[in-house]
């Protein structure tokens, strides 16, 4: 597996009086990342502004020697006109591919906190996101660019949502990005959540919680409640609660042998977090 890092682990970092987007790429390659994922940052900007600097940004990663490898992006196919949300995401997918992301991934719902109760089960939605998932996923195949759903926002979080999801698209160009630490929101144990959704990964990210059980006090500040109010953390990988390395054996045992990117969600300093993330997730890959 190669190993990588999401430019938004990076937190205050990302921005322009900060390093930068491009600082925090050059700081991932002095990490020892391959590949960067990115996320939403074109706010204020018209559709051509925003593809001439998704391309300036990929034209970058290839002077650096570091491969964009994925575009994150919002989505709300539940909670706004069905068909300008497909159109809207579909313009993000170009944005992908100015990028030379080879993948995008894009939410059902945010989740939480606006719809942690939608007032409607996931089976009875299916058949809408199925529409708007196919159709994002079909126009994304004419453009060299894969799509897929993370198990994070609670709503499409658990496994089994996410497989039945894939199964009902049933398009060769859509797949999962397994968070193997995400599943911690949704209460469910994490290997076991890795192993279902292993087969659909075509894109993988490495997350570690700290976590307490709900039946205790709040631990205050830097912890959020899981859908089941269990207390959790970010964490450097390795230092937190989540079976990081039955995860990564999960994905091989599927025949993942893609990326597996960090998301560093803690509260210590990101770079530093980031580096030592790395070191142990390179340490974990090798065992």
């Amino acid at each position: 597996m190669k190993i990588g890092v999401s430019l938004y682990s990076f937190h205050g970092y990302s921005s322009a009086d900060s390093l930068g987007i491009k600082g925090c790429i050059d700081k991932a390659k002095e990490f020892g990342c391959e590949g960067v994922d990115f996320v939403e940052f074109g706010n204020g900007l018209t559709h051509e502004e925003y593809l001439a600097l998704a391309k300036e940004y990929g034209d970058y990663c290839k002077q650096v020697g570091i491969e964009a490898v994925c575009f994150c992006v919002g989505a709300d196919f539940l909670n706004r006109d069905l068909d300008e949300e497909i159109e809207r995401v579909k313009k993000l997918v170009d944005i992908a591919a100015a990028l030379g992301a080879k993948c995008m991934r894009h939410d059902a719902t945010p989740g939480y906190p606006a719809s942690v109760k939608t007032g409607r089960s996931f089976d009875v939605v299916l058949p809408i996101l199925t529409k708007a998932y196919r159709a994002v996923t079909e126009y994304a195949k004419t453009v060299g660019v894969k799509t897929c759903i993370e198990n994070h926002g609670f709503f499409a979080q658990d496994p089994d949502r996410i497989e039945k999801l894939i199964n009902a698209v049933g398009n060769d160009n859509f797949g999962a990005l397994v968070d193997i630490g995400n599943f911690a929101c949704a209460d469910v144990d994490h290997a076991y959540a890795v192993g279902l959704t292993a087969p659909y990964a075509i894109h993988a990210h490495a997350k570690d919680f700290h976590k307490k059980p709900g039946t205790g006090v709040n631990p205050g500040e830097g912890w959020f409640n899981s859908r089941a109010c269990n207390y959790l953390r970010g964490s450097i990988i390795g230092h937190g609660d989540v079976p990081v390395q039955q995860c990564i054996a999960a994905l091989r045992r599927a025949g993942y042998d893609e990326y597996l990117m960090i998301e560093f969600e803690g509260m210590e300093d990101p770079l530093k977090g980031i580096r030592i993330g790395v070191d142990n997730l390179r340490r974990f890959i090798n065992a």
